[in-house]
């Protein structure tokens, strides 16, 4: 047995509480560390730089998210498949690649530094599969996912934060901030890889409540489309909007805030900060729910008054009802109430209504890969079709769609889901009836069926 294996024997025999509490600190901070070499360069303007009339900025954010969409679709497979036992390994490898990049990015002239943003953004777009892969099919998943899917929210401010920090206080050079950011956190990403080793796997009641949860071969994972494509295809939908407009908000925040006149270097904290509380408080209140049908409908309702939200701040502040502080942070607040279920907790509970053996990873990398394709897309046609137009009026208006669009596939996605698992109840009922001639309602199959509890 190796020392790890020994620390993880050990620490599987803490109190359950303590364990989720452990994991759901470590995977946080794993993530936010992983921030600091993802995003930090968006803390920079560059500003007077154009290279095929678009803009230097546009073309770093182009590039970084092309690579991130391209790890997507790869990690749909690679996610998948992944044996849990390499996962510190794989974090830590593509991590580091991904810091070497932003070092060559310092030191290469513009515009032959954008490439090494490209080979940036592929390898950290497999790190959330990899630390969701420690936390789901517990009983304790809601909570621990509620807290690192608060990293999205929280990291990116932060991050912003102590960027913008290094260029105004200490006066360190764009091009060198990114990397110097990425050191920062080193210390810490290597304690937090390390502590979510230590995790055990799911025991027994964990699998019993949850579905187990396995690697899915080719086979597998088309077997699982088939099954629920029309939910899929409306939950895409609705994830693809919700990735544009957040990935529009992360990496142009200080230019939208500019529009605003707002230039203070901890309104991204300030503001990110208020909407993690938020958003972690009410995805954690789920652990309590321990019927999963019931616990997937409220994620549902979640995003659906996350829609509301965006479309009703916006109305307010296009009617100057508002000011822009508290447009932002609304719609801030009901961004990240679609956005975060379905990196957290969405097909977690899915798996769980439906007691499909599979896993998270394969299902949340088809979302991501076609969220982050939208994303690049909107890009090229925000720079190529409309130029001229500020980003602070094209998030506006990219947010009433979100509420629009997002609104009513939401609902049509909790309609079906409903009628599927309905449908499922009963398909058991009848079989159960054909092997005995004892009589029972759906209602009685659905209490002691685990599925549902």
């Amino acid at each position: 047995m190796s020392p790890i294996d020994g620390l993880r024997a050990k620490v599987a025999k803490w109190p359950y509480s303590l364990l989720s509490v452990m994991a759901a600190i470590s995977a946080f901070g794993l993530y936010t560390s992983m921030y600091a070499f993802r995003k930090a360069f968006a803390a920079g303007t560059f500003t007077g730089q154009q290279y095929l009339h678009v803009d230097y900025k546009v073309w770093l954010v182009i590039a970084q998210v092309i690579g991130y969409t391209l790890s997507k679709f790869y990690g749909i497979r690679f996610i998948a498949e992944v044996n849990s036992k390499n996962r510190g390994r794989y974090i830590l490898a593509l991590i580091g690649f991904a810091w070497l990049a932003l070092l060559a990015f310092a030191f290469v002239p513009a515009p032959w530094n954008i490439v090494f943003l490209f080979l940036n953004g592929f390898p950290l777009g497999l790190i959330w599969g990899l630390v969701f892969g420690y936390l789901e099919g517990r009983r304790s998943t809601e909570f621990m996912a509620a807290v690192l899917s608060i990293s999205l929210i929280f990291a990116s401010g932060f991050v912003k934060t102590i960027g913008r920090t290094l260029l105004t206080v200490f006066h360190v050079n764009e091009y060198h901030m990114p990397f110097l950011t990425g050191a920062i956190f080193i210390l810490p990403l290597l304690l937090f890889v390390f502590c979510m080793e230590l995790m055990p796997a799911p025991n027994a009641e964990d699998k019993l409540l949850r579905a187990e949860r396995s690697p899915m071969n080719a086979t597998e994972r088309k077997q699982f489309l088939v099954r629920f494509l029309p939910g899929i295809i409306l939950t895409i939908i609705i994830y693809v909007l919700l990735t544009i407009m957040r990935d529009v908000r992360d990496n142009f925040e200080v230019e939208i805030w500019a529009d605003f006149g707002v230039k203070s270097n901890s309104i991204y904290t300030n503001i990110d900060s208020i909407i993690s509380v938020i958003v972690l408080v009410g995805m954690s209140l789920l652990i309590l729910v321990k019927k999963n049908l019931r616990a997937f409908s409220i994620i549902h309702l979640f995003i659906i008054g996350g829609c509301v939200l965006v479309g009703v701040s916006t109305l307010l502040f296009s009617l100057k009802m508002i000011s822009p502080i508290s447009w932002m942070t609304m719609a801030g607040l009901g961004l990240y109430m679609g956005y975060v279920p379905y990196n957290a907790i969405f097909f977690d509970r899915m798996i769980a209504t439906f007691n499909y053996r599979s896993n998270v990873g394969f299902i949340m990398y088809i979302a991501d890969s076609m969220g982050y394709l939208g994303s690049v897309s909107i890009l090229f046609i925000k720079e190529l079709g409309r130029p001229n137009i500020s980003w602070g009026t094209f998030f506006k208006e990219g947010v009433m769609v979100v509420a629009v669009v997002g609104g009513i596939c939401s609902v049509l996605s909790l309609i079906y889901f409903l009628q599927s698992a309905k449908g499922g109840q009963n398909s058991k009922v009848k079989v159960q009836k054909s092997k005995s001639n004892t009589e029972f309602t759906a209602n009685d199959l659905m209490s002691n069926n685990p599925i549902n509890e």
